[in-house]
């Protein structure tokens, strides 16, 4: 470990234990991951079945099964195709700054509800689509459900988790993810054999039935005490909810902190502002880095593109399908030992774990494409069936870092009067990215060829380093004294200092 770089504990620990309420509470409002993951599953699994590239793209379909002169790499570089995909990411984008916004002044389960509702109706207009406008709309407003749910969910399970086990709380939206996209890819293997070229039909309409469980499961969602304790002067209201899900009467020192948050959060009357200052530069840089990194590692290319790339190696529809199907089931396993290292271990070493296995695993994958794969002709299956180890080598060493820690992390080193606008950033540069990435992937795939593996590569080293020298460790640190890491960290003390954190206790003392 690098030399200042960690964080002594002081050891304060909340009373409580983990109940059946907050567990169902978590359980229910974690599903919104389910949403997210299915999208990633779905969008690739439906854009390599034939009868849906007839219909909504032609000129793809052409390439792919007629022009043989077309470059292995190039057979899927079409603008349109991957506006398809990544149109939900940019309306997800803009939504967050509204999610934000309602998050703070109304609370989590309004956002929640609104995404739901949003992604429901996205599903079924792009069920039935019938041009490419209508489908594009249908993205576009489940891109609206992303950006509210992506938003509020993670502050929900940080906000109800007990501070020990709050890592594990919030892995379980990863987990969501992965159960979403594993669900996506087994549907599709299942619709792509309907006869009739409709089965595309149903593969997108499903999404409506997780968004359906969330919004209409979050009505019966209790509000954060925190959220409570924000929106209301009613304490006792706010004890009462914190003794439930803790399980204990003796929530006095937990209450008593996020008061104290509380009136912090009220004296900021422009959040997004507030966050600017210099004593929030920790968490602006991390809000912006995190979710930067966490897609420039590749990762929804690969989960985007999966069946497409394997398509590109040789593979038939159905093995494209099974082999994304695979690598799926794999990254959740990885994702479950998360959940039981996350408060053990801690963030930094899973990072550091995680981003060495990514990072071997791309570099061979290139090496092998380069060797193997023309422009024309297919992979020997030899080599085919060794690019898909080490996919699901590199997809189980996200699964164990940054596919969950990416969530965790931001999710919990927020102060209450900036956490709305903070994660609002974070869910806006994560699903901008997506975005970004996802629409330039092919042209990429085109240009690079196998190098594309070897940028990706090379990311992964500058995002490890990152975090080596910038991220302190969070474990076991209850989320309203998390300033104190970014006061004692080696680097980050010299620009928040301690006279940050006194005009903020300052601030507490005025608002009481």
């Amino acid at each position: 470990m690098a030399v200042g770089v960690a964080i002594k504990s002081d050891g304060k620990q909340y009373n409580g234990r983990i109940t059946k309420f907050v567990l169902l509470s978590c359980m229910m409002a974690a599903s919104g991951g389910v949403i997210f993951g299915y999208d990633v599953g779905v969008s690739g699994g439906v854009s390599s079945m034939d009868p849906f590239l007839k219909k909504f793209f032609p000129g793809v379909y052409r390439k792919m099964k007629e022009d043989s002169n077309v470059s292995n790499y190039c057979k899927f570089d079409s603008q349109l195709l991957t506006c398809f995909t990544s149109s939900l990411y940019i309306a997800g984008l803009v939504s967050s700054f509204f999610a934000a916004t309602v998050t703070r002044k109304y609370g989590r389960i309004p956002s929640i509800v609104i995404g739901g509702l949003s992604y429901m109706v996205g599903a079924a207009i792009g069920g039935a689509a019938y041009n490419i406008y209508v489908l594009i709309l249908g993205r576009v407003l489940l891109g609206v459900g992303l950006g509210f749910t992506n938003q509020s969910v993670p502050l929900y399970l940080a906000e109800m988790a007990p501070s020990k086990y709050r890592g594990a709380f919030n892995v379980a939206f990863q987990i969501c993810i992965g159960i979403g996209q594993n669900s996506a890819t087994l549907i599709n293997y299942g619709t792509v054999r309907i006869r009739g070229g409709w089965g595309w039909r149903i593969s997108i309409a499903m999404a409506g039935v997780p968004a359906a469980f969330l919004a209409l499961g979050a009505l019966f969602l209790p509000e954060t005490p925190n959220s409570l304790i924000q929106h209301s002067n009613d304490h006792e209201k706010a004890k009462k909810m914190l003794q439930k899900i803790r399980g204990t009467d003796d929530v006095q020192e937990e209450l008593d902190d996020l008061i104290e948050a509380s009136y912090a959060s009220k004296a900021i009357k422009h959040p997004f502002k507030n966050l600017m200052q210099r004593k929030y530069r920790p968490q602006l840089i991390m809000s912006i880095a995190i979710p930067f990194f966490q897609q420039i590692t590749g990762i929804n290319v690969i989960s985007f593109y999966a069946p497409l790339l394997f398509l590109t190696l040789g593979s038939g529809e159905n093995a494209s399908l099974m082999a994304a199907t695979v690598i799926g089931l794999i990254g959740s396993t990885f994702v479950l030992m998360a959940l039981v290292l996350v408060d053990r271990v801690g963030r930094r070493p899973l990072f550091h774990v995680g981003g060495i296995q990514m990072l071997i695993s791309q570099l061979l994958v290139g090496a092998f494409m380069a060797a193997k794969l023309g422009d024309h002709g297919t992979m020997e299956k030899g080599y085919a069936f060794a690019v898909l180890v080490l996919i699901c080598a590199y997809i189980s060493g996200f699964g164990l870092s940054w596919g969950p820690l990416g969530w965790v992390v931001t999710s919990e080193i927020f102060p209450l009067e900036i956490r709305s606008a903070a994660q609002s950033i974070t869910v806006a540069v994560n699903l901008f990215m997506t975005f970004f990435i996802a629409q330039i992937f092919m042209a990429m795939l085109c240009h690079f060829k196998s190098g594309i593996f070897f940028f990706f590569a090379a990311w992964v080293v500058v995002m490890s380093l990152f975090i080596y020298f910038l991220l302190p460790e969070t474990k076991n640190i209850p989320i309203e004294k998390m300033e104190k890491v970014w006061r004692e960290h080696f680097f980050w003390k010299r620009v928040v200092g301690e006279s940050a954190y006194e005009e903020v206790e300052d601030k507490k003392i005025e608002a009481a």
